[in-house]
Parts: structure tokens; sequence; C-alpha cells
């Protein structure tokens, strides 16, 4: 290899620390390959992770996260964990975990774990050594199991709660007792919920306050599926809501309601006039569906936030003890996929 000289032309620079640059210039290679060579060798050639070791052993140049960890035994890496990375609900969790990370220096590892619980756990297990702690948005994994990795690394949880966990709540529960409220008061009597997985917290929630504030109103709901949470699954749902003689439903998030909505139209289902349809979450494209959807509105970004600043008052203990329990409230937001309950005997084929 060419021998680069850290100093600059004049030599007035001969002082200053060799950068990650010259580890790449020195090695031939780009200043990307520099740091997964020296952070995550297993993701390189072994040629090259030797040729860019023997450069920044030259330049006597060591990696600042490699500083850091070895002062204070931290990563300077928190992973954040989701079931469905193309959900638009988790969007919105990314967004607001990663921008409060890189504020306060972190950087996000993000994992998409496939709404498989054995997976989320191999991932926790696997990362241990690689993260300084962990959210985990809606996780899917047992009491008993999130006990247990709690035991060994700081952890968070959105949507989920867990004995000595502490966690961020959406209060979709309150949110759900809204939209039994609204159809009652346009005249529904007969309210079927799309549930969500079985596995999912949040799903046995919400499940639970429909069932309390029918029996409050005096009126029927009926609980159908688990179907996936997304929107090839809405065709399924909305088959199975007009079998169910309900006049209108509620589904489990706003990406089954919308392909809901697909499927009603193409069974020529008026919506609302024959079946009124609300959401959960309120994603991006709610507003933009034909009709544009009736929906609990939440504040997901911010529930990313303040797991992530709930995470990072435990790696960085002060005199202030770290909440354990944060709860953000929702609300309904009535758009033109809710309407009088209607009067029919027929069914649609």
């Amino acid at each position: 290899m060419e021998k680069i000289n850290a100093a600059d032309s004049n030599g007035s620079a001969s002082r200053r620390p060799p950068t990650i640059k010259d580890v790449a210039a020195l090695s031939g290679v780009a200043t990307s390959t520099v740091s997964r060579a020296l952070s995550q060798p297993g993701r390189v050639h072994w040629a090259t992770k030797e040729r860019v070791e023997a450069a920044a052993a030259e330049l006597g140049y060591v990696p600042s996260s490699l500083a850091r960890a070895m002062s204070s035994s931290r990563t300077g890496i928190v992973a954040l964990l989701v079931p469905d990375i193309t959900n638009g609900f988790f969007l919105d969790i990314i967004r607001g975990t990663q921008r409060q990370l890189r504020a306060s220096g972190f950087t996000q590892l993000l994992v998409d774990t496939e709404e498989d619980n054995d997976l989320e756990e191999n991932y926790l297990d696997e990362l241990k050594g690689s993260a300084d702690g962990f959210i985990l948005a809606a996780s899917r994994l047992t009491d008993n199991k999130l006990a247990e990795a709690a035991a060994g690394i700081p952890i968070v949880t959105i949507n989920r709660t867990s004995p000595g966990v502490p966690t961020v709540l959406i209060d979709t529960a309150r949110g759900v007792q809204q939209a039994v409220e609204h159809l009652f008061s346009l005249g529904h009597r007969d309210i079927a919920y799309m549930a969500g997985p079985i596995a999912s917290w949040s799903d046995g929630r919400r499940w639970t306050a429909l069932q309390e504030t029918a029996d409050t109103l005096g009126i029927t709901i009926r609980r159908l599926g688990p179907y996936p949470p997304n929107q090839r699954s809405g065709a399924a749902a909305a088959d199975a809501a007009l079998n169910s003689g309900a006049t209108a439903c509620i589904a489990f998030n706003d990406l089954v309601a919308i392909g809901m909505l697909v499927r009603l139209k193409e069974r020529g289902v008026e919506v609302p006039a024959d079946l009124s349809v609300i959401g959960c979450d309120d994603v991006f494209g709610a507003d933009f569906c034909s009709p544009p959807l009736t929906t609990l509105t939440a504040p997901i970004e911010q529930a990313g936030r303040v797991a992530t600043d709930m995470l990072l008052s435990r790696l960085r203990p002060s005199t202030v003890s770290p909440r354990t329990q944060v709860e953000l409230p929702t609300h309904l937001t009535i758009r033109a996929s809710t309407g009088p309950a209607p009067h029919r005997t027929e069914s649609h084929s």
C-alpha cells in the first residue's frame, strides 16, 4: 500500500489525530467500508478487513465509537423492534424514535420481526451485545419472555404492558369507546369488530373496551377474524362483515379498513349507505380513501419520542426517577365512511 501522511502539505497538521478518511485513503476503500470493517467485520471480505485493520494500526486510528465503548462499555446503539416495517403505524414510530435518538447522539438499529414472536425473541437475544437498550413496539412476546429479557438489558415497550417493564400506551381503548358511541348515535345496533393478530396485546384491550361499551349501550358487538393487520386481508374482512348482517364495523387498523373499502366497492356496496366502516391509527392515506375513512387519531410519532426518552433516562441515570408508564390520548376523527344505519333486509352478492 502507498504510504499516506496524515499531515497536510506544510506539515502544520502533523499532530492531527488520524481520521476515518485517512484510513480509507491508505487502504484504498470507501469510508463506509472502513466503518463496517472496524465495527462489523463479519460484513466485509476477510482480505478487506485485514487491509483496513493494517491501515488503522499504521496510522494509530481508533474509531470514536470504539473509544466510547472502551471507556463506557456502551455501543451508542438502540435497537427498535417492530412487527411490520411496511405498516404506516410503525413508520411513524420509527420516525419518532430515530429523531430523538439522533438528537441524543445515539444510532438506531431497526429490526422487522415480521409478526413472529419467535423471531422477536431471537433478535432480542442476538443483539444484546450490540445494543445499549431496546424499544419494542407492539411486542408479541409473553410477560415471562419480556421480564426475562428486561432483566438483562434496558427495555421500553410501546402498546404492550408487562410487569416491571416501562411502557408507552396509546389509549385506543378509550378511542374505540368513542367509535361505538358515534355509531350508536347514528342508529347502529349491530356492530362487527374485525380483529387483529391473536398475539396482539392492543387487540385484546380494544375488544374488552368494545364489549364493555356495547353492554352499557345495550347493543350487539361481534368479533370476526382474526385478520393479518394489512390491506390484503381487508377483502376477507369485508366479505365477513357483510355476511354477519352488521350495519357497521370497526377494523383493527386502517390498513384492514382501507382494504375493506376497496372490496366493498368491488361488490357494489355503498359506504356508508349500506355499511359504515371505522379504522384505527389515522395513518397517512386514511383521509385519501374513497370515501375518506373515519378513524381513531393517535399521537404515534409522539409515542416513539416518549419511549425513547424513557429508555435514555435509564441509560443516563439521574437523580430524577424515570417514568414507568405514560398513556397518550386518542380521539375519533369523523369522516365520510360512517353514516346513519341502513334499513335493509337484502344481502349483497
